[in-house]
């Protein structure tokens, strides 16, 4: 089992989180929330309003997010379904802990505050412009933005 921070479409309530629950994609199991160490451009881009993490640490806000431990299987499917590494890479982060629900060990106890190294999918590989666009620390979908994401099903 490895953990994966997830800051989009795949936390709990929004479009995409029936992927992480689902077992025929493998076993995901929710930790807690936490926030990135370092600064990230969180940004939502393109006409299907995806979220995108972009690989550009110290610029933009520290982004809120969810701490899952995932098996082999999980992580394979996470990195088909972030088209990994094309579009996404899966790369270490530093996560720090705001709430764990997840279970302490005497060799690896987890308290608030704590800092993990989690795997992200961030992306280098991004339009110039996006650069420019409005940073946000936590994603919703149907945020004040007002750039409601679209399922991969409804889009043409």
């Amino acid at each position: 089992m490895v953990r994966v921070f997830v800051y989009g479409t795949l936390k709990k309530g929004q479009p995409n989180y029936p992927y992480m629950i689902n077992d025929a994609n493998g076993t995901a199991i929710f930790q807690g929330r936490g926030l990135t160490v370092d600064r990230y451009p969180l940004v939502i881009a393109g006409k299907y309003n995806i979220p995108y993490l972009l690989n550009t640490p110290g610029r933009g806000h520290r982004v809120i997010g969810e701490i899952y431990s995932v098996d082999d299987q999980m992580l394979q499917f996470l990195d088909e379904f972030e088209s990994c590494p094309q579009v996404y890479q899966r790369t270490p982060v530093r996560i720090e802990v705001l709430e764990w629900e997840g279970r302490n060990t005497p060799d690896q106890p987890q308290v608030v505050n704590s800092i993990l190294e989690c795997y992200i999918y961030s992306t280098t590989s991004y339009k110039p412009e996006w650069i420019n666009l409005p940073y946000y620390d936590n994603y919703d979908s149907l945020g004040k933005h007002g750039l409601q994401y679209v399922l991969r099903e409804s889009r043409d």
